[in-house]
């Protein structure tokens, strides 16, 4: 039973074969980006700069922390300068 087990494991059914002349290149990617879906199609030179997502997502965690860092600051700045002209 085993035999007949991992033979039937090692092939494809007929109903998986796949043609692959009819298949199209991405299919779903103008529909992706159309209804925002959560896929950043990133240009050739920044990809380049990133290996994987991982360090995409670092990267941007990054830029966001040094925004709301620089946000804060701002706004203490620009209170303390309108206190101090009243």
């Amino acid at each position: 039973m085993k035999d007949r087990h991992k033979k039937s494991l090692d092939e494809l059914r007929p109903e998986y074969n796949f043609d692959y002349s009819k298949a199209v290149r991405g299919k779903y990617c103008k529909r992706l980006i159309e209804e925002g879906a959560n896929v950043a199609v990133l240009d050739p030179d920044i990809a380049e700069a990133f290996h994987d997502s991982a360090s995409v997502n670092e990267a941007l965690r990054s830029l966001l922390d040094i925004t709301r860092s620089t946000q804060r600051l701002t706004t203490a700045y620009t209170l303390t300068s309108r206190v101090g002209r009243l």
